[in-house]
């Protein structure tokens, strides 16, 4: 049986030099060894972990190694990280065994030659985090100083200090390198939420309410596979982040209205569209990638919906919903910089010339989209994103090219109220509310 960090080191592998999704190279190694509970917390927490630090972790490797970083081997370069990660960042791994078990990763991986350079790195390390100095140096310059302090790309941390300032950028930062928790949105055509904590609690799994949203659960702690929990099968809940549930809520969709989901897959807001209207009405799930729409018509088979209907294409293309809709949902494509402790890849490969051309897509839905409402209508715009760009300018610009439609702020008994701006529009700032980073809002046709 491979060692956790065996497997970590596998996992990195496919990430760095084949390119693979961290969450696809993760649940690969993990479903073909099939690990304990503690060494699938440990294989879980390098592999994550790495990759949200490689930059502060290259920069201990620049600064302690004879060769830079980028100038090593790459597997090399994996191992040197293993150890670093694990004397930096995690207490409760003693340093010898840090330093020891990545020496034999390099001989089991082809590096016996240069276990001697691991060895030496990460003593050195030790040593100079004993005598009380920061191996980690820091630049003077603020945007320098906080990229590779909490490891993140210049251009993000420039964005967000320009948005936020320094102290609030740093906060998100920190809150971005957290493990992300996982949110379950209860079914209520189902099962009431105090009913599903019961059995949760019956069955030995902390979870906790979450401010504000009357479907949410939050599980507390470590947990088995999302399958094996209480009421999976039986359609109770499904996974869905605090701040994506507001988007549901703040579309306030009825019971007989038509409703249209432009970009549905994998189905999370549209699944709870349907709850929300009691599953009576019509919904149409739009998405362009057949794969995704199938994890939607999967969630609605398990939680056994029947008012949905999929229509597979660009939504940018359909002309037979124009001015068919009561309501409209836009969860645009976006750049992800809510979602950055959730999916670590986003900062490495987000790029601003890609957000450029995802701001244009964004624009050209918006204005399709609109054109599906009927008079007196409402769509939400919705993204995932700290970016003013995607955000505030694209709602702006949108409303002074159709002055007929307006923005509507949600009404004071709707759970996005909290999160509402002077503005009309909702921001969830991560690290102010304790969920992923999200902005909407609700346009109103005249």
């Amino acid at each position: 049986m491979p060692t956790p960090r065996q497997l970590a080191f596998d996992a990195l592998h496919a990430i760095y030099r084949r390119g693979a999704y961290t969450d696809v190279a993760l649940d690969r190694v993990l479903r073909q060894t099939n690990p304990s509970g503690a060494d699938r917390a440990l294989v879980t927490e390098l592999v994550y972990g790495i990759v949200r630090r490689q930059r502060s972790l290259d920069a201990l490797i620049d600064r302690l190694g004879k060769k830079k970083a980028s100038q090593q081997p790459p597997d090399l370069r994996i191992i040197l990280q293993i150890g670093l990660y694990q004397l930096r960042y995690l207490s409760h791994i003693p340093a010898s065994a840090a330093v020891d078990t990545s020496v034999e990763l390099a001989k089991k991986n082809g590096l016996k030659s240069l276990s001697g350079v691991v060895n030496g790195l990460l003593r050195q390390y030790e040593r100079l985090a004993a005598q009380g100095s920061d191996p980690l140096e820091l630049p003077t310059d603020p945007i320098q100083r906080l990229g590779i302090a909490y490891s993140f790309p210049d251009w993000i941390i420039q964005l967000w200090l320009a948005q936020f300032g320094v102290a609030e950028t740093e906060k998100l930062c920190e809150w971005f390198n957290r493990p992300p928790a996982i949110d379950l949105r209860v079914n209520i055509l189902k099962t009431t939420i105090d009913e599903v904590a019961t059995a949760f609690s019956d069955a030995g799994i902390a979870v906790s309410r979450v401010p504000y949203l009357p479907q949410a659960l939050r599980l507390v702690g470590g947990a088995r596979s999302i399958q094996q929990l209480p009421g999976f099968q039986e359609g109770w809940w499904t996974v869905q982040d605090s701040s994506a549930q507001l988007v549901a809520h703040l579309l306030d969709p009825q019971p007989g209205e038509v409703v249209i989901d432009a970009c549905a897959a994998p189905g999370g807001k549209t699944t709870h569209i349907a709850e929300l209207m009691g599953d009576r009405g019509t919904i149409w799930a739009c998405d362009r990638v057949l794969s995704r729409l199938r994890k939607l018509q999967e969630n609605i088979q398990r939680l056994q919906l029947h008012s949905i209907q999929i229509c597979t294409g660009d939504s940018r293309q359909f002309p037979q919903f124009r001015q068919i809709a009561d309501r409209v949902l836009l969860d645009a494509p976006c750049s992800g910089l809510g979602t950055l402790h959730r999916r670590p890849d986003i900062r490495w490969r987000q790029t601003p010339e890609k957000i450029a051309q995802l701001s244009r897509l964004q624009e050209e839905l918006l204005t399709q989209t609109a054109t599906w409402v009927k008079s007196g209508g409402t769509l939400v715009y919705a993204t995932c994103t700290l970016n003013s760009l995607e955000n505030e300018t694209a709602v702006q610009a949108f409303c002074d090219r159709h002055p007929d439609w307006q923005i509507q702020p949600p009404s004071p008994d709707s759970p996005a109220a909290p999160f509402t701006t002077s503005e009309g529009w909702i921001k969830v700032l991560p690290h102010l509310h304790q969920m992923d980073g999200f902005f909407m809002v609700k346009l109103k046709k005249k």
